[in-house]
């Protein structure tokens, strides 16, 4: 289980957002963590827990704001279900 500890800013920068996909396959995680680190900020930390009951993605941009449009995008390109889980 990968564990990412950071502090959620919300109303300034948001840096840390946990989302829920449908992706299940070890191998299309890392495809997945590839694309992303082509389109977020450089020093992104990226992880998925498969074993979640909500196949959990967790991004960490330190110091920077994330764009969480982009990262559901990037997942809906490649044909999976990803929505930020509310607080």
């Amino acid at each position: 289980m990968a564990v990412v500890i950071g502090l959620l800013r919300r109303g300034t920068m948001l840096d840390l957002e946990i989302f829920r996909t449908t992706v299940n396959c070890p191998v299309v995680a890392a495809a997945l963590r590839g694309q992303l680190r082509a389109r977020l900020p450089r020093g992104a930390r990226i992880s998925f827990d498969l074993d979640d009951c909500d196949r959990v993605l967790r991004v960490h941009t330190p110091g920077q704001p994330l764009a969480v449009g982009q990262v559901v995008a990037t997942l809906r390109e490649s044909g999976y279900l990803c929505e930020p889980l509310p607080d």
